[in-house]
């Protein structure tokens, strides 16, 4: 959070020269920004971890974790599809909803199929269905987080999440709840018991996601999983 903090008091600071230079100096721990706003009569200024992010009906907050600003809920945008059918390309986001229930994805937020958590661009950290701005984490962004937290999913699970050794703490505030998937076979499996997030990483059709499980501490990948599952999405912010 330290990033946040030197943020807010350096923005304070800056405020009362903005008349004079008509440039807006941001001073982060690694490095320095600077923003001409010479002819503006107002800007917006997003800052991870306090600002919240408004799309589709919904707002998302959003945390900051080492230098990775997230999303810190799953993505919950698009129109139910019942779990009998497939996504289709036909430019409607279509989710799934645990159960066909659409107060599981109030909850819990939407499961996708790959390629339509996509929009049908299979290049590694596009989009697809996130806001402008964001995309779909690529396998590397989901294993420096997993590197930041020490490999300890408890510290990225809501702390109702999970039970004995899985027990959520929410250490870095992602706050990941276990929203179960959508098999192959249409049938709805694992609420409560395991969470998985697709990557935007892909080998023919066997795409990486990563996933917690209610009673083990670990954060693990796995690469042998079809594009048809309905997986959770959490967003990453561009660079």
């Amino acid at each position: 959070m330290k990033k946040i903090f030197y943020f807010i008091i350096i923005l304070s600071v800056a405020n009362t020269v903005f008349a004079q230079n008509k440039k807006l100096t941001l001073y982060y721990p690694d490095s320095t920004k600077i923003v001409n706003i010479a002819g503006l009569d107002s800007m917006v200024i997003f800052i991870c971890g306090s600002s919240k992010v408004s799309y589709g009906g919904k707002d998302y907050n959003t945390v900051l974790i080492g230098n990775q600003c997230w999303l810190k809920e799953n993505l919950d945008v698009g129109v139910m599809i019942q779990g009998s059918q497939n996504s289709t390309n036909n430019g409607v986001i279509e989710k799934y909803c645990y159960n066909n229930d659409t107060s599981n994805c109030n909850t819990y937020g939407g499961l996708y199929q790959w390629r339509e958590a996509m929009q049908y661009i299979t290049n590694e950290g596009t989009r697809g269905i996130c806001p402008e701005g964001w995309h779909i984490p690529a396998e590397v962004e989901f294993a420096a987080l997993k590197t930041f937290v020490g490999g300890d999913g408890n510290s990225l699970k809501a702390i109702d999440q999970g039970t004995g050794a899985g027990q959520g703490t929410d250490l870095y505030g992602f706050s990941a709840l276990l929203a179960g998937n959508k098999e192959t076979n249409h049938i709805f499996l694992d609420i409560g018991r395991i969470g998985h997030f697709w990557s935007s990483t892909s080998s023919n059709t066997n795409v990486p996601h990563y996933y917690l499980w209610n009673d083990r501490s670990d954060f693990t990948q796995h690469w042998g999983v079809y594009s048809t599952y309905g997986f959770s999405v959490r967003c990453i912010k561009d660079n």
